[in-house]
């Protein structure tokens, strides 16, 4: 079942929480609180609602994929032969089991989904194309890009 989004209020104080946090999120609490203008209780208060509220997913280490090996990205197009509710719950499950898609988007487009492919190399991309991309819930055609260089992403 699809999540429901809701809208949560914010407040500028609050804003200022998450900005900071999304600059440094290992940043202590007495920091924050300083950096935003507010004591630590009600600092330490506004975050747990933002956690709370789903505004704040989470805390994780950002890594440079590089360093692990994992420094091949594509871009793949993917078209559905069925477009129906349940053909699409049945890929975005199936999608979201496959480890080296860390980014799937349904589009608006003349094609129906975008993935963001990482593997070690294309030899490893072309497996993962060949026997879990393409084997997915009614895949009808999949075309694929290859990044040569990457400029800007979520970590820059």
């Amino acid at each position: 079942m699809e999540k429901a989004i809701t809208t949560v209020d914010l407040d500028d104080l609050d804003r200022k929480i998450v900005t900071v946090l999304r600059e440094d999120g290992r940043i202590t609490v007495t920091d924050l609180a300083e950096r935003v203008g507010l004591s630590k209780t009600p600092c330490q208060t506004r975050m747990r609602r933002l956690i709370e509220s789903g505004v704040i997913r989470g805390f994780r280490a950002v890594v440079d994929p590089a360093s692990l090996g994992l420094d091949h990205v594509a871009f793949v197009e993917v078209s559905l032969s069925d477009t129906r509710e349940q053909a699409l719950r049945d890929f975005n499950a199936a999608v979201r089991r496959i480890p080296e898609v860390e980014e799937c988007h349904m589009l608006a487009s003349n094609f129906d989904y975008l993935l963001k492919v990482r593997t070690a190399d294309i030899r490893r991309y072309r497996a993962v194309l060949g026997e879990k991309i393409s084997s997915l819930p009614h895949v009808a055609s999949t075309s694929t890009f290859v990044a040569m260089e990457t400029v800007k992403d979520a970590s820059s």
